[in-house]
């Protein structure tokens, strides 16, 4: 039995989507490209950790806001593809791309998970030291602050990894 889904209903799931994924790449894009290069350069050390606490904190509810949309619409978009042959059925193109594209994607839910609940309580802790008693090791603050550049240029390749499958399936 087919399930015809209305229109509008796709329409809708592909918007969102969309405005989802824009979210979320601005997101990432924004804070490896501009934010934290003209943070580190201008802010003393206490007062980028305190920014960056606020600012990632507000970020990070958008971004996992975005992926609760971009799974429940992604979903509802795959199961309404003639593509689509079933879970892990890889028997065309489209198949390949969709999955890699979800690999992919779960390598920037892991890089935000840890972003979220490993790397930023530690900046944190990090900067409540730091306003308490002055007492940080500055070597190991600029490994956290390097490590966290990395993530979120890593996170922002595969964004950009997952655009370009999106783009392959979709010429397909």
């Amino acid at each position: 039995m087919t399930v015809v889904i209305p229109t509008w209903a796709l329409t809708l799931a592909y918007g969102l989507h969309m405005l989802a994924t824009v979210v979320w790449v601005g997101g990432l894009a924004g804070m490896a490209v501009l934010v934290l290069p003209a943070a580190r350069k201008t802010l003393s050390p206490e007062t980028y950790l305190s920014f960056l606490g606020s600012l990632q904190e507000r970020l990070q509810r958008v971004g996992w806001m975005c992926l609760i949309v971009l799974i429940a619409t992604g979903m509802f978009q795959m199961s309404a593809s003639p593509n689509y042959q079933g879970f892990l059925a890889i028997t065309n193109s489209w198949a390949l791309a969709i999955l890699i594209k979800h690999i992919a994607v779960g390598g920037m839910v892991l890089v935000s998970a840890y972003l979220t609940w490993g790397l930023a309580p530690e900046l944190q802790r990090l900067a409540l030291r730091r306003m308490k008693n002055g007492l940080v090791n500055e070597e190991e603050a600029e490994k956290l602050r390097r490590r966290e550049q990395i993530l979120y240029w890593l996170n922002l390749g595969l964004a950009i990894g997952v655009l370009a499958l999106t783009a392959w399936a979709r010429s397909i």
